[in-house]
């Protein structure tokens, strides 16, 4: 009767393990089903301009994004290599349509038509996400401060260059979240800060230092990541990016996705893919890298 009862029991087991499987499997497919379903966010990069080796830098975007988010990365490239060109993807009233986040990564400070700069600002004001990177924040210097305020802070020039550290000021943040307390660029061009506007967040900074005294310690730090809310729309900021090796960083290219998806409000498990695994390449030989900005820059070097 023991025995009996043993087995009924152990029959009862299977059987509740078995539909429980069943439950659970339908519901993870659901899951896999309902994040496939979903759309990817539609992108525009816009690149071009002076002193940067944008050709290369639009597919090290493009894909890298691509590989650790839920978007598709429309370019749209001017191989021109003047800071007054004025691109003519913005010469429509209507030059954003169809996209629901634009990376503005051009450098182009001599073009001061402040209607132009109207244009382009448009869509951004009215709610339209944005990511800027690099040289974007020293464009379109048309006598106003409204581009500065669309970036989220004003900077005029950098220092010299030298891989800098960076330091996560808040990595509670979703975009910050583990990328632990610093770390350090391959090589590096720190814009100096001169305002941080008050619409925006700094997350990291990065430590100014004269690279030819470098036991002198930090002169200055200067923000290097940032949020900013521009009117309606959603800005994230950052001004690492002026070589390709920085771009290349798996580091850079992880915080600038998740600011893409934070800008559209999309910063979430059915967006974000999982991280790429990094191979590791043999070392090559080093070839000459972009020039410095032609923009207006200062070099501040601390005199003793």
């Amino acid at each position: 009767m023991l025995r009996r009862f043993t087995v009924l029991c152990l029959l009862a087991v299977a059987c509740l393990a078995r539909l429980t499987l069943a439950e659970e499997k339908p519901a993870a497919a659901k899951a896999a089903d309902e994040k496939a379903a979903v759309k990817p966010l539609k992108v525009l990069l816009i690149t071009g301009g002076c002193c940067h080796d944008y050709a290369k830098q639009k597919d090290i975007l493009k894909e890298g994004l691509e590989a650790r988010a839920n978007i598709e990365v429309t370019v749209q490239y001017n191989p021109t290599k003047g800071t007054d060109t004025k691109f003519e993807v913005y010469d429509k009233d209507n030059w954003a349509d169809g996209y629901d986040c634009i990376i503005h990564n051009e450098c182009n400070a001599n073009v001061k038509d402040e209607d132009f700069t109207k244009r382009i600002l448009k869509p951004h004001r009215e709610g339209l996400p944005a990511v800027v990177i690099h040289c974007a924040m020293h464009c379109y210097r048309d006598g106003t401060d409204e581009w500065f305020k669309f970036t989220g802070v004003t900077t005029r020039g950098h220092g010299p260059k030298y891989p800098f550290k960076i330091v996560n000021m808040n990595r509670d943040n979703p975009i910050m979240s583990g990328f632990g307390a610093e770390w350090t660029t391959p090589k590096g061009e720190l814009y100096h800060i001169d305002k941080v506007w008050d619409t925006a967040k700094v997350l990291a900074h990065g430590e100014r230092i004269d690279p030819k005294k470098a036991d002198a310690g930090v002169i200055k730090t200067d923000a290097c990541i940032w949020t900013n809310q521009y009117e309606k729309g959603r800005v994230f900021g950052t001004t690492v990016g002026h070589y390709n090796e920085e771009m290349s960083d798996p580091k850079f290219l992880n915080y600038v996705a998740r600011g893409v998806l934070w800008s559209c409000d999309k910063l979430n498990d059915q967006y974000l893919k999982p991280e790429p695994k990094v191979e590791k390449k043999a070392a090559a030989l080093e070839v000459p890298g972009p020039q410095p900005t032609l923009a207006p820059v200062e070099v501040s070097v601390k005199k003793k």
